[in-house]
């Protein structure tokens, strides 16, 4: 499987397991499989919902703060990749 950096977390809400995500290049849509990576993160998920500014969207692109609920911890800059 082939990867592309499409950002870097830049904040985790603990309570809420919600990464906030900027996209530095590329998009994300709902439906697409990504892989943060960091110094303790390493985990695969499938984007099933993305926010920005409290309000659902179905796909982000370059310049983009966004909120993907997430599986596990992540942590400030870590690496976001889509997985193709």
């Amino acid at each position: 499987m082939s990867e592309q950096e499409i950002g870097v977390v830049t904040h985790f809400y603990n309570h809420l397991s919600v990464a906030t995500v900027k996209i530095t290049q590329g998009d994300v849509a709902v439906g697409d499989t990504i892989h943060i990576k960091g110094h303790t993160s390493d985990f695969v998920t499938q984007v099933k919902s993305l926010e920005m500014e409290h309000h659902p969207i179905a796909r982000a692109s370059l310049g983009a703060n966004i909120g993907i609920q997430v599986p596990a911890h992540a942590h400030e800059h870590d690496r976001v990749y889509k997985v193709a």
